[in-house]
């Protein structure tokens, strides 16, 4: 019978245009149901949001002990002070960073600042031409040909090796740290979402060509959609090397940023200092690693996860 035949729906598959589809194909009853089901997904969500907040205060208890551990080795005189300073020392010498504007090192907030504008650059261009490049060679094979032998080629550089050259390229400005630090966002970046858009169902170029989308809609519809949760872990990678590639680029002819106090402070042998610029690198991993995670549980909100 017309009214009990089996609908066209893929379970995971991304919202977007499939949803028209969905809409189309579902008998009134199976759509009713797909309806309630939907409605009380977020209901399910909310009531875990209580479970999230004791989660994230779990994440906190190792890096607490951490810290309790080392003030206790710095306080039992287990470990030299100049060796591992302690972390009320840390705290200390953080603050004075802070309130005063030092000869040597400038202001902490002022070399973060500086450090943030060139990770934000370099990330936006490095990110924007791997995710160009992906969708390049991950769509035709003309593409991965002309494209991903070169990415495999820069892949295997070491990204380090590059200072010499970018500086004798490009002088001595931010011209190659942002360089250096795109070039390590986008190597992983177009790696995974590489693998993502070869790994998109093929069922679904299928519902593109049953609904007439345009290229344009299949790529934005269909493709991206259904190899986000790849380019979302690209992302989180992507960060991590801009942060590394920082720290790297910073050290070597510049006068500010974080990098460049924890090269002052190698000179003064004030290896407090070196920890406070360290431990704010590890917070800026750390907050926009989870700024990433948040923006994930949203896109992927259509996807079923075995934890729950």
């Amino acid at each position: 019978m017309p009214g009990n035949r089996p609908a066209l729906v893929e379970e995971d598959a991304p919202p977007g245009a499939a949803g028209r589809l969905v809409a189309v194909a579902m008998p009134a009853s199976a759509a009713q149901a797909a309806s309630v089901t939907t409605a009380g997904q977020p209901l399910g969500r909310r009531g875990n949001t209580g479970g999230r907040r004791g989660t994230a205060v779990l994440r906190l208890i190792s890096p607490v002990a951490v810290i309790v551990v080392w003030q206790l080795v710095s306080h039992f005189g287990l470990v030299s002070t100049t060796t591992l300073p302690a972390p009320t020392q840390v705290w200390s010498t953080a603050v004075s960073l802070v309130t005063h504007n030092s000869a040597a090192y400038g202001t902490l907030q002022g070399n973060l600042l500086v450090s943030l504008q060139r990770v934000a650059i370099g990330f936006a261009i490095g990110a924007s031409i791997g995710l160009l490049l992906a969708v390049i060679a991950g769509l035709s094979r003309l593409g991965e040909t002309t494209v991903d032998p070169l990415m495999q080629m820069l892949r295997t550089l070491p990204l380090f090796g590059l200072i010499p050259a970018f500086i004798v390229w490009f002088g001595i400005g931010d011209a190659p740290k942002i360089i250096l630090i795109a070039i390590g966002s986008a190597i992983p970046l177009y790696l995974n979402a590489f693998a993502g858009i070869r790994n998109v169902d093929p069922k679904l170029h299928e519902l593109s060509q049953v609904l007439q989308l345009s290229r344009r809609e299949l790529i934005t519809k269909i493709v991206l959609p259904g190899a986000m949760p790849q380019i979302l872990v690209g992302v989180r990678q992507s960060l991590g090397v801009a942060w590394l590639a920082l720290v790297v680029a910073e050290q070597i002819n510049t006068s500010a940023g974080l990098g460049f106090m924890m090269s002052q402070a190698t000179q003064f042998l004030r290896l407090d200092v070196i920890i406070v610029a360290l431990l704010v690198y590890c917070i800026l991993g750390l907050l926009t690693d989870w700024l990433v995670r948040i923006a994930e549980r949203r896109a992927l909100s259509w996807r079923r996860s075995f934890i729950a």
